[in-house]
């Protein structure tokens, strides 16, 4: 049975490609998937799948494409040490630029047809979805377990569309005290931050050790309504 989802790697600029998955119908509004460390590999290559499906027209940007083009790494040994270097080596104008090029490359895809453009992303994703609401215009945003935004809060007052963010409550990388700090910036602003009490850093991604079904389809059902609430 062939999948009703098309998928192509496309140009974004001069050397800067992305993965293009369309939803069924052809067209939809669109959203940047942004990747975590390890590249445009294959559990990006299926989220993107996975909403495409769900109508809208994802575009997943190859964020290491200076470094290491289409790299895909997977999440234990020599793979995990090169993911943490690239993340390491990643300039936060070479992210900023990313970000702005993707969205406006999206934008004007005839998919999307001036139609409204979200930002999602998982891990290092997730602060790049954060930081597509803060510099990029998105019409909404979801992190997932996104490092860093608690010390970035300072680009709050700049995000004016609606933001979802989760978090695992038992997150290595990201403690509660960072999530706690990310509540009091939006409160009061048209946000939602969800933890997931039995979750760990990387819960949505099933080629993880630490993936957890529950928690991840709860998410994925929450950011579903959310993204068709703020999108279509």
């Amino acid at each position: 049975m062939t999948t009703p989802v098309k998928t192509e790697w496309i140009t974004i600029a001069p050397g800067f490609a992305g993965y293009l998955a369309l939803p069924p119908a052809g067209h939809g509004p669109g959203l940047v998937l942004f990747q975590e460390i390890f590249g445009v590999n294959e559990h990006i290559r299926a989220v993107a799948e996975q909403y495409a499906l769900d109508g809208f027209v994802v575009l997943a940007p190859d964020c290491f494409w200076r470094d290491a083009p289409r790299v895909e790494l997977g999440y234990a040994g020599d793979d995990w040490q090169r993911a943490f270097a690239l993340m390491k080596a990643y300039r936060p104008e070479a992210a900023l630029a990313a970000i702005g090029m993707a969205v406006q490359a999206l934008r004007a895809r005839p998919e999307v047809a001036g139609g409204k453009v979200g930002a999602l992303g998982y891990c290092m994703g997730g602060r790049l979805a954060y930081l597509a609401a803060a510099t990029a215009g998105v019409d909404a945003a979801v992190p997932f377990y996104g490092g860093g935004i608690h010390m970035q809060l300072e680009r709050a007052a700049s995000i004016t569309c609606p933001v979802q963010f989760h978090y695992a409550e038992h997150d290595a990388n990201i403690p509660l005290s960072a999530v706690a700090a990310v509540q009091q910036a939006f409160a009061g602003r048209a946000a939602e931050v969800h933890t997931y009490t039995d979750a760990h850093h990387g819960f949505n991604c099933w080629a993880r050790e630490s993936y957890h079904a529950p928690s991840a389809a709860l998410a994925h059902g929450r950011s579903l309504a959310f993204l068709a609430q703020h999108l279509f």
